[in-house]
């Protein structure tokens, strides 16, 4: 019980110190930016990413290869990644499971797992029906020449190395990622 206690202390003091700088990610599918914003306002901008080869919307199932639209948190970073750095989104959201719940894409088991572990500040189970392993990440041993030349990925959202690079000073753990 103490634990559960700490643990939730410590996620609530992440969450909002990284709310108080107001830094979030705004991931423009269509014009392939990502915003960096401290409120309403514009600090940098990253362009030239790529996103799922079957572009951004609601994903389906696993393996559909959509950027999944709507509005997620990193959930944890790596650093040591097959593409150079991954900052993993807290994807599926309960608005994702809703919906698969809904569609019959997922049980309701899976459903309250999702559920709890976003009402715990957890990052939700990885491996459902609806996918998971979403993040940015940079291009690590994958081809520049493909990058620049098309939308590759299974749903994540890629940049150069050295344009994550760069991300990773703006962002943390917690920190609010709106894809449209």
């Amino acid at each position: 019980m103490l634990r559960r206690f700490f643990l939730f202390i410590c996620i609530f003091w992440s969450i909002n110190a990284i709310a108080r700088d107001g830094i979030w990610l705004l991931v423009d599918t269509n014009a392939l930016k990502i915003e960096v914003k401290r409120g309403e306002q514009t600090v940098d901008i990253i362009e030239g990413i790529a996103i799922g080869q079957s572009g951004a919307g609601q994903k389906s199932h696993r393996g559909d290869n959509i950027t999944p639209a709507g509005e997620y948190r990193i959930g944890w970073a790596g650093e040591r990644s097959t593409f150079h750095r991954f900052f993993g989104l807290n994807y599926p959201s309960t608005q994702d499971a809703e919906n698969g719940l809904r569609k019959g894409i997922i049980d309701r088991y899976t459903y309250a797992d999702i559920m709890n572990a976003h009402m715990s500040g957890h990052v939700p189970p990885q491996n459902t029906p609806l996918g998971g392993r979403v993040g940015i990440h940079g291009l690590g041993s994958a081809s520049l020449k493909i990058h620049q030349s098309m939308n590759w990925t299974h749903g994540c959202i890629a940049m150069t190395d050295k344009q994550i690079d760069h991300l990773s000073q703006w962002i943390n753990t917690g920190t609010l990622v709106k894809i449209k």
